[in-house]
């Protein structure tokens, strides 16, 4: 909780949440965000079903300048999904919940704690290799294949067989997705944290 709100307090960037108030009683920490009323995405993705590759790149702009601003400051972030990404009024993506962050990594193996969403997880993590940075490029390309076919990419209901698809089985895109999105996306979910983009 004290690493949350330091780091809310530390982040000011138009794609991330910001923090307007931190107080507390005998009892109670309040941190008091600004009201986002656009919703999370995982609602409008859900509605969807899927979105436009046009859609998907908007988002993954804007997330790629949040998670590079968290990173330039040594946060990694660890819990990319669409619940953790509301929209503002006007349609733009603001991440929030940084519980789960890390601060003080520079590298992609110091980082030891299992954590995170199951069907976001990098392979490194599921390794227990110590990782770092590169676990948010993982999860971007997770949720971009989310966000244009409808389902992650290594998706099933039993989780061990979900880490096992994660670790281990090859990367299909539908044969409708565009050659600039599949190219984008097995850079971004290459098991190699080294040669991973991002």
């Amino acid at each position: 909780t004290k690493a949350e709100r330091h780091i809310l307090e530390a982040v000011q960037h138009p794609f991330l949440a910001g923090l307007c108030f931190a107080f507390q009683s005998e009892t109670k920490l309040y941190l008091v965000l600004e009201y986002l009323n656009g919703g999370e995405l995982f609602f409008h993705l859900k509605k969807a079903g899927r979105f436009s590759e046009d859609r998907a790149r908007l988002y993954a702009a804007e997330i790629v300048l949040a998670l590079g601003h968290l990173h330039s400051l040594g946060i990694i972030y660890r819990d990319l999904k669409p619940e953790n990404i509301l929209l503002d009024s006007e349609g733009h993506v603001r991440v929030t919940d940084f519980g789960l962050c890390k601060e003080s990594t520079w590298d992609n193996s110091s980082a030891k704690t299992f954590c995170g969403t199951p069907e976001y997880l990098a392979p490194e993590i599921l390794q227990a290799k110590g990782h770092g940075r590169a676990v948010d490029w993982w999860s971007l390309g997770t949720l971009l294949v989310e966000r244009i076919v409808g389902l992650p990419p290594f998706y099933d209901s039993n989780v061990n067989v979900m880490y096992r698809k994660i670790l281990s089985d090859k990367l299909v895109f539908p044969p409708q997705m565009s050659a600039h999105a599949k190219d984008i996306l097995a850079k971004l979910l290459d098991r190699n944290p080294a040669s991973r983009l991002g």
